[in-house]
């Protein structure tokens, strides 16, 4: 069977494949689009896992907000400069969305579910062999809340925030008091929410390390456990959310601007995303980036 250019440019549109990968698929199959898709898909599987192994510490953070449930998801790239991409961008936000119908946050589970009569692994995997880098679906989190969600995006995609706050009317002033506060959570990074959320043995850790500091600085052995538990006080103030220094107004702490917006209200679940963090990365000047996008390697 003789193959035309609109056959071809048909198999292009459904996989994304390039054009001459597309034409061959068809001369192999005798126009067969179907046989030529499988076709396209076992030659996609054999590029991803040669990339497999590759080391994909860029990427996305997307924050997706539907009704009373919101979803943070990470999406890994090899590179910032694929990271941009409008295909990538967009593969991001798709994701996000079938995350957002999720009941659990189990990627295992997410990655084996139903895309369209396909599996999320074989999307990616494909998606993997029409972009030329390795990419991961890395992680997500859904929060269902009676609440008021709101989200902060920061950097273009680099930190995602997403923030739950209870025992509040949703109205203008309490949405923007969750993006500032989701705003400071992206800034400063606390480790807790509140002093109550603080892990006895973090707070033991501390504790000895800062008694190690103040003999070492020749502190007096009878005053040091007084210096001590001082600046424990003062590391709360660092990590957790509700006790840190309001930014936009230092006189107030974050749980004092809440509640003088809404008297009573209450900070629920908190999530920050950062792309690539606790990754090693590898380091890559710009040029190598394009020369490799070039060769499509």
């Amino acid at each position: 069977m003789a193959v035309t250019a609109s056959m071809v440019k048909e198999l292009r549109d459904m996989t994304g494949a390039g054009m001459l990968d597309c034409k061959k698929a068809l001369v192999e199959n005798d126009g067969n689009i179907e046989k030529a898709v499988d076709f396209l898909r076992e030659k996609g599987l054999s590029k991803a896992a040669k990339k497999a192994g590759r080391i994909a510490a860029e990427g996305l953070v997307k924050v997706l907000i539907e009704g009373n449930k919101g979803t943070v998801v990470e999406v890994n790239s090899e590179t910032d400069f694929v990271a941009k991409n409008e295909d990538f961008v967009n593969f991001v936000a798709d994701v996000a969305e079938k995350a957002n119908k999720m009941e659990s946050n189990d990627v295992e589970a997410f990655l084996n579910s139903d895309w369209d009569g396909k599996t999320v692994s074989e999307v990616l995997t494909s998606k993997i062999a029409v972009i030329g880098e390795n990419l991961s679906i890395r992680r997500f989190e859904n929060v269902t809340s009676e609440g008021v969600l709101e989200s902060y995006i920061h950097g273009g995609g680099k930190i995602g925030v997403l923030i739950e706050i209870l025992n509040a009317d949703n109205n203008d002033a309490v949405k923007e008091a969750a993006k500032n506060i989701a705003m400071q959570v992206a800034a400063l990074n606390p480790k807790f929410i509140s002093r109550e959320d603080v892990d006895s043995e973090y707070i033991e850790h501390e504790r000895s390390i800062l008694k190690e500091q103040a003999l070492q600085e020749g502190k007096p052995a009878n005053i040091v456990d007084k210096m001590v538990e001082g600046r424990v006080q003062k590391l709360y103030k660092e990590v957790c959310l509700l006790e840190q220094a309001y930014v936009k107004d230092g006189d107030l702490t974050v749980k004092a601007y809440l509640e003088s917006v809404a008297s009573g209200a209450t900070l629920g679940k908190v999530v920050r995303f950062e792309t690539g963090e606790g990754i090693e990365k590898k380091e890559e000047n710009f040029a190598d980036e394009v020369a490799k996008q070039i060769k499509g390697e």
